[in-house]
């Protein structure tokens, strides 16, 4: 047997996995359905929990524990400093915004996330196997009565450096996410996050030589091929986001599951322009306009993605990808309509047969 399938059958046998198939915790992305069919088909479920008030996240952890035996993780953004407001900037994106859908309101961006203090209560009360961290790390405070509780950290991180961070602070295991990745650029200080975009094949090696503590690969893998290559680079594990959108669990919105399989890496962008963070997503045109010369700056998070919120909704409603918060890694069309259990099978049984 392959060094690389000992370490990551050695890491699913750990944390309880039949496979070393990670779904991605995706914020507004992972239903209860998505995790119960990858847990089901061994993998490890997630939920993004990022905009669910603490009554939602233990109904998510209850329907999936109804639904699946499986193993789940549940995320949650470590918070930035409050935001600089400038209602005269704010006014020149909501102009530029009301080209795009209905208009906005000077109090759309006074909107807040949940409370974090408040969503740690209620994951720590649903008790998840895993309790996962983006953006950040948890609290110390926090990090004492995880471990307390006998749940498994796991950190994302995006470079070298917040890896270490990560293992010193009492990480788990840090998952490695490479700018390839579709969604929110996970790292620390969201003001280098366009600056260090370090890719998956340079950043996995890097973070495995720099740490002790296992690490899983995300970003860009979609197929046994990615799989097999993150692993032979050291990983213990892989994290698929995009590749399971296209899955029917996944409910994902008809417009944007179709767009996918008609994305070129190429026709990926990060950019500002839904949330105020960097994230990746298809080159829409709402987000090719927003980055145009002469476009007003994004108002920072997470007064901006208050402030899109009336379009994207309008778009969804109508099926209008040109408005969508479209997030798409950029091996977006390998993602394959089929079910969420097909997918974990094909990338590990491809994986393997690439490391026989």
């Amino acid at each position: 047997m392959h060094p690389a399938v000992q370490r990551a059958q050695a890491f699913a046998e750990r944390f309880g996995l039949r496979l070393p198939i990670l779904l991605g915790p995706m914020a507004g992305a992972c239903p209860p359905s998505l995790s119960i069919a990858v847990a089901n088909a061994g993998g490890l479920g997630a939920c993004g929990a990022l905009l669910m008030q603490p009554r939602a996240i233990l109904d998510w952890a209850a329907e999936v524990r109804a639904g699946s035996a499986g193993v789940f993780q549940m995320n949650l953004w470590i918070p930035d400093p409050p935001p600089v407001r400038d209602a005269a900037h704010e006014a020149e994106v909501r102009r530029f915004l009301a080209q795009w859908g209905p208009e906005v309101p000077p109090e759309a961006g006074d909107a807040r996330p949940p409370d974090f203090a408040a969503q740690c209560e209620a994951l720590l009360e649903a008790a998840p196997p895993i309790m996962s961290s983006v953006m950040g790390l948890y609290p110390p405070d926090v990090v004492s009565r995880i471990k307390a509780k006998g749940i498994t950290w796991f950190a994302n991180v995006s470079t070298v450096a917040e890896a270490r961070a990560a293992e010193a602070a009492g990480a788990d295991v840090v998952v490695a996410q490479g700018m390839e990745a579709g969604g929110h650029r996970g790292c620390f200080d969201a003001a280098r996050a366009e600056r260090e975009m370090v890719g998956l094949f340079a950043l996995v090696p890097a973070v495995v030589d720099a740490v002790r503590i296992p690490v899983v690969a995300t970003g860009g893998i979609a197929d046994g091929r990615g799989a097999a290559a993150a692993l032979l680079l050291g990983a213990s594990a892989v994290q698929i986001g995009t590749g399971f959108l296209r899955c029917p669990e996944a409910k994902t919105n008809r417009a944007w599951a179709d767009a996918l399989a008609a994305t070129p890496p190429e026709r990926t962008m990060v950019s500002r322009v839904f949330s105020g963070r960097p994230g990746r997503s298809m080159a829409t045109a709402y987000a090719r306009a927003a980055t145009a010369p002469g476009a007003p700056v994004p108002a920072p998070y997470p007064v901006q993605r208050a402030l899109t919120a009336a379009m994207r909704e309008a778009a969804g409603k109508a099926g209008d990808i040109a408005g969508m918060q479209a997030w798409a890694g950029q091996s977006a069309a390998m993602a394959r309509a089929e079910p969420a259990a097909e997918v974990v099978r094909r990338v590990w049984q491809d994986a393997l047969a690439l490391l026989a």
